[in-house]
C-alpha cells in the first residue's frame, strides 16, 4: 500500500503525522559512510555490567541454557583512595565449570555479564515480582532498592603475576560515582569475588598473551572500558541516606510522575544506563521495563506501531535478549547479511532497557531502507505490509538452514491428509528453520475443485498471518435505474448486493430478481456519462471491479423476441440561448438519460418516431399542468378525460390523416421533435414521410432528438434526467456503525469461493485453466497468531477503507471449531496481547499500538508517548492487526 499517501509536500495537509515531518532528519544528514560508521560503533561496543551474583543466579535457575563463567578473587589496593583504586583479579584454578558457578561463593559475590544477560535477568525479576495487585508498590520498591551507575575503568594484564589489573581513577569518573566505587571495592570489607560470564576478560587475556612484543617484566597496555555497576542497598536507612546524598549532587535524577487509573504518585524515574543520561534532565513516560516510546522520524508511525507489537511478543523478547547472533545466516542470498536482525535486536534491547527516554530508530530505519527501497524517505506506509516484510526479513537473516535442499513434491493422489500435511511441513522445515518459523508460522490446507471435471487438488502451505476479509469487503451494494420500454412504467432505481469480485452476470441476476423481470424480457446494462451511453455492458464475464462507485448505470428492459432487431439509441438535445454581445444565439445541448428500443424496420421515419413517443409516454406531464386553456366538462367521466389526454399525444402519435390533417401533423412534428442520425462527420435529419438512408446490416443506430421548447414543458424532463450513482458513501454516513464479530471474519476467510479470472488454476486432467472453486482450512496453528483485518480495498478505479467495528475476543479466542486437524497436545485457545491501530481514512491517517504489559495492564504507544489504558477501551473500529498468543493447557 505504498501509494496510500502521496510523497508530495501538498499531501501533508491530510497527514496527521506531518508535524513530525518538520522535525525529521534530512536524508542527507547521514550519508552511507556516516551510517555505516555509526552502525559499526553501535555493534562493536559491548556493555559490561557488574551485578550481585545471587540476584543474577536466581534468574538462571529458570533458564535452560546455563552459562559458564570464570571465577576471580579480587584484592584491593586503596592506599591512594583519594585519587585511585587498583584492583587485582586472580583467576581461581577450579573455576570455569557451570556446576561451580551454580554453587556460589562465600563473602561478597558479583557477576560480570554482558548487556543481553543483564537485561534478561532484569526482566525476569521484573516479571516474577510484579503482580496485578502490587504493581505500583513493586515499582516503588525497585526504585528504592537498586541503582545502576557507570564507571570508567582501565584494564590491563600483568604477565608477571598472571592477573588482571583494574584501575578506577577519580579523574576518569564523576565524584559521586567514584565514592560509591570506593565503598564497594574497599580493602577493609570482606573478601570480594567476581564471576565473569561475559567472556570479556578471558578474551582480553588471550589477546595480550598472543602479542609478540609482550614483556614479562611490565604490564601490558591499558584499555578504557565503561562498567555499569548494578548496586543494591543493604538497608532502608542506607537507601534513604544514599538517595538524600544523591539528590544534593549535580547528578541527581528528576522526578517523574506515574499516572495509573487517574491517580498519580511522584516517583524517582528509573535510572538509565549511560552516563550522559544521568544528568538533571527528566524523563517522559513511565519507568517500568518495556514502556519506552519510539520517536517519529517523519511519517514513521506505521513502523513504530508494528515494532512495539513485536518487541512485546514474549518469545521475541527472550530470544533477542539472548545470544541470537549465533543464528545469523550470512550465506543466505535471500537475507540481508544479518544486518536487519542485528538492527532489530539492538532496537529491542534499547526498548527493554531501564529508562524513560524515547528511542530514535534511525539506524533501524536506515538498515530497513537499505534493503527495501519502498521504505526509504518519509512516505506513509501500511503497517501490515511493513510487518510482513520485517518478519520475512528476520526469518531469512536468522534462518538456521545454511544450504537449502531441493525437495521434489510427491504425488498426493489417494494419500491421507495427515500424511500429506506432515510431509509438507517437514519439507518446509528442511528449508526454513528460524525463530520466526518456530513462533509465527502455521499451516493451512488448500483445496481446489475443477468446475468441469471435478478434479480435486489438495496442498498444504505455511502461513505467517491470516488476512481476514470483513463481510463488507466480500459484498458490494450497487444502485442502478431500470428503464422500461413498454411505454407504461417510469424509471425505477434498485439497489442490489453482489459479490465484490463478482461478474456482470451476478449483477444482472440480482437486478432481474429485484425488478421482477419476466421470462420474456432481458436487461441491457449501460453506463451513462454526460447524458450519453459511453459503453454497453454486454459481456457477462466482465468483472464488477471495473465499475466505480461514482459511475451511473441504467438497465433497459427489452423484449427477448426483439434481440435480433437493430438497437436504436435516442439521445436528447434541447435548445439553449446564451446572450453574447446583445445578440441571441441558438445552441443545442444534451440532457437526460438516453432511451433505447429495438426496431424491426429502420427504413421508416414514422416507425422511429412512433417508437420514441411510446418510450416518452410515462414522462408526460399531467393534463392540468400542460393545457392551460382546457375547458373540459367538470362532470366528464374518466373515459372522456382519457380521450382528452390522447388528444395531446395524438397529433404527434398518429401517422397521418388525409388532406389538411396530414399537413397539420407534419407542422406539429416539425415544431416538436426532430430526429438526426448521428455521424462522426455530420448529422443527417430524418424525414418522417421519407425512407431512412441506412444500411440493411445495421445493428446499432445512434439518433439525436432535438426537443422544442413546447415539448420540454409537456414532459417531465427532471424525471428523465434523474440518475443516482452506483454507490454514494455520504448517503449512509449517519447510519449506525456496522459491527461484526471476529468469528464472522474467520468464517468468511474459510468459505469456498471461485478464483478470479486473473488467478485461474490449470487443471491437470482437463489440460486447461479454469476458475476453480477454492477452499481454505486451518490445519496447524502457530504459537503467535497474527490476524490482519482487511480494512483497505483497492480496485482499478477506487480505494476504500472500512471503519467496521470488529468485536474480537481478548481472553478466550477459541479456534477449535475452525481447525480441521486437532492436536490433543496443543491448545487452540488464544489471548490477545497487542493491537496495531489505524486512525483516519485513505487521504491521511495515524498508527498507534495497544500492548498488554502483563497481568492485564494495557498501555497505548503513540510514537514517543506511552499512556496507561483500561481494558474496556482497547476495542475500537481502528483495530487493524491483532496479535494473539497461545494459552497453555492447564
Amino acid at each position: 500500500m505504498d501509494d496510500l499517501f502521496s510523497s508530495e509536500d501538498d499531501d501533508h495537509l491530510f497527514d496527521l503525522d506531518y508535524p513530525y515531518a518538520r522535525k525529521r532528519p534530512l536524508s542527507s544528514c547521514l550519508d552511507r559512510d556516516e551510517c555505516d560508521e555509526m552502525d559499526d560503533e553501535e555493534t562493536n561496543r559491548q556493555k559490561l555490567y557488574l551485578v550481585p551474583y545471587r540476584w543474577w543466579k536466581d534468574a538462571q535457575r529458570s533458564t535452560a541454557d546455563q552459562v559458564g563463567g570464570i571465577l576471580y578473587t579480587v584484592s584491593s589496593n586503596d592506599d591512594n583512595a583519594d585519587s585511585e583504586i587498583v584492583l587485582e583479579l586472580r583467576k581461581e584454578e577450579s573455576s570455569g565449570t557451570t556446576e561451580k558457578a551454580q554453587e556460589g561463593v562465600s563473602g561478597r559475590e558479583y557477576a560480570l555479564v554482558n548487556e543481553a544477560l543483564w537485561l534478561r535477568t532484569l526482566k525476569w525479576h521484573n516479571d516474577t515480582k510484579t503482580s496485578e495487585e502490587d504493581a505500583l508498590y513493586h515499582f516503588v520498591a525497585v526504585v528504592q532498592s537498586q541503582e545502576v551507575f557507570p564507571l570508567q575503568i582501565r584494564l590491563s594484564f600483568s604477565p608477571e603475576r598472571n592477573s588482571l589489573l583494574v584501575k578506577i581513577s577519580l579523574k576518569d569518573n564523576i565524584v559521586n560515582f567514584y565514592r560509591r566505587a570506593c565503598h564497594i571495592f574497599s580493602s577493609q570489607s570482606e573478601l570480594l569475588q567476581i564471576w565473569d560470564f561475559s567472556g570479556k576478560t578471558s578474551q582480553f587475556v588471550m589477546n595480550e598473551i598472543n602479542l609478540p612484543n609482550i614483556s614479562p617484566g611490565k604490564p601490558g597496555k591499558e584499555i578504557l572500558l565503561e562498567l555499569h555497576v548494578h548496586e543494591f542497598f543493604a538497608s532502608t536507612n542506607e537507601t534513604n541516606g544514599r538517595l538524600a546524598e544523591q539528590s544534593k549532587t549535580e547528578n541527581s535524577f528528576d522526578k517523574s510522575r506515574v499516572k495509573t487509573n487517574d491517580s498519580s504518585e511522584n516517583l524517582s524515574s528509573y535510572l538509565t544506563l549511560t552516563g550522559a543520561s544521568l544528568s538533571g534532565s527528566g524523563y517522559r513516560g513511565i519507568g517500568l521495563l518495556g514502556l519506552i516510546g519510539l520517536q517519529n522520524l517523519g511519517n514513521t508511525c506505521f513502523m513504530n506501531s508494528s515494532i512495539q507489537c513485536l518487541v512485546h511478543t514474549p518469545q521475541f523478547v527472550d530470544y533477542f535478549l539472548g545470544d541470537y547472533q549465533k543464528d545469523i545466516n550470512h550465506e543466505n542470498p535471500l537475507g540481508m547479511n544479518g544486518e536487519l536482525a542485528l538492527a532489530f535486536g539492538e532496537l529491542l534491547r534499547k526498548l527493554w532497557a531501564p529508562g524513560a527516554m524515547p528511542v530514535a530508530p534511525r539506524m533501524f530505519k536506515f538498515k530497513l531502507a537499505k534493503f527495501a527501497s519502498q521504505f526509504s524517505g518519509y512516505n506513509q506506509h501500511d503497517s501490515q505490509e511493513f510487518l510482513a516484510f520485517l518478519l520475512d526479513g528476520l526469518h531469512e537473516d536468522l534462518n538456521r538452514v545454511k544450504c537449502k535442499p531441493y525437495i521434489e513434491a510427491k504425488d498426493a493422489e489417494g494419500r491421507p491428509n495427515e500424511e500429506m500435511a506432515d510431509e509438507y511441513w517437514l519439507n518446509h522445515l528442511a528449508r526454513n528453520d528460524s525463530i520466526i518459523v518456530d513462533v509465527c508460522q502455521g499451516q493451512y490446507r488448500s483445496t481446489l475443485v475443477c468446475p468441469i471435471c471435478k478434479k480435486v487438488s489438495v496442498t498444504f502451505d505455511p502461513f505467517m498471518y491470516l488476512t481476514l476479509p470483513l463481510p463488507s469487503t466480500t459484498m458490494r451494494a450497487m444502485t442502478l435505474t431500470v428503464f422500461s420500454t413498454d411505454g407504461i412504467m417510469l424509471p425505477t432505481p434498485f439497489t442490489v448486493t453482489v459479490p465484490k469480485c463478482g461478474r456482470l452476470k451476478d449483477l444482472i441476476d440480482a437486478l432481474s430478481e429485484a425488478c421482477s423481470l419476466r421470462n420474456d424480457e432481458t436487461l441491457l446494462v449501460s453506463e451513462i456519462y454526460k447524458n450519453q451511453i459511453c459503453r454497453l455492458l454486454d459481456e457477462p464475464s466482465d468483472s464488477l471491479s471495473l465499475i466505480r462507485d461514482d459511475d451511473k448505470l441504467v438497465a433497459y428492459r427489452l423484449p427477448k423476441v426483439s434481440e435480433i432487431y437493430p438497437l436504436v439509441v435516442f439521445s436528447h438535445q434541447q435548445r439553449e440561448r446564451p446572450y453574447s454581445f446583445d445578440v441571441m444565439a441558438s445552441n443545442w445541448k444534451p440532457f437526460g438519460v438516453p432511451l433505447v428500443a429495438r426496431i424491426q424496420d429502420l427504413s421508416s421515419g414514422s416507425e422511429i418516431r412512433n417508437q420514441f413517443l411510446k418510450l416518452l409516454a410515462p414522462f408526460l406531464m399531467p393534463v392540468e399542468d400542460v393545457i392551460n386553456d382546457y375547458d373540459g366538462d367538470e362532470t366528464g367521466n374518466i373515459a372522456n378525460e382519457n380521450s382528452k389526454m390522447e388528444d395531446i399525444v395524438s397529433p404527434l402519435a398518429s401517422d397521418s390523416n388525409a388532406g389538411s390533417d396530414s399537413e397539420e401533423n407534419d407542422f406539429n412534428l416539425d415544431s416538436s421533435f426532430k430526429f438526426y442520425i448521428r455521424d462522426k462527420m455530420q448529422e443527417m435529419e430524418i424525414k418522417i414521410n421519407e425512407s431512412v438512408p441506412i444500411s440493411g446490416s445495421t445493428t446499432k443506430l445512434d439518433l439525436s432528438v432535438h426537443w422544442s421548447d413546447k415539448m420540454v414543458e409537456k414532459y417531465d424532463t427532471c424525471l428523465l434526467s434523474s440518475l443516482p450513482e452506483v454507490f454514494k458513501p455520504h448517503l449512509f454516513a449517519r447510519r449506525p456503525q456496522e459491527s461484526i464479530s471476529l468469528h464472522k471474519c474467520l468464517e468468511g476467510f474459510l468459505q469456498e469461493e471461485p478464483l478470479g479470472p486473473d488467478d485461474m488454476w490449470y487443471c491437470p486432467r482437463c489440460k486447461k485453466p479454469w476458475q476453480a472453486n477454492k477452499k481454505l482450512d486451518l490445519w496447524r496453528l502457530p504459537e503467535i497468531l497474527v490476524i490482519h483485518l482487511k480494512r483497505f480495498s483497492y480496485g482499478q478505479f477506487f480505494k476504500n477503507k472500512l471503519e467496521t467495528y470488529v468485536d474480537f475476543p481478548i481472553h478466550d479466542l477459541n479456534l477449535s471449531n475452525y481447525i480441521t486437524h486437532i492436536d490433543s497436545q496443543l491448545s487452540n485457545c488464544y489471548q490477545l496481547y497487542a493491537i496495531s491501530n489505524h486512525y483516519g481514512g485513505m487521504g491521511g491517517g495515524h498508527y498507534t499500538a495497544f500492548v498488554d504489559h502483563g497481568h492485564g495492564r494495557w498501555y497505548e504507544f503513540d510514537d514517543d508517548r506511552v499512556y496507561p489504558l483500561t481494558e474496556d477501551r482497547i476495542k475500537t473500529s481502528a483495530a487493524y492487526v491483532l496479535f494473539y498468543r497461545r494459552v497453555r493447557k492447564v
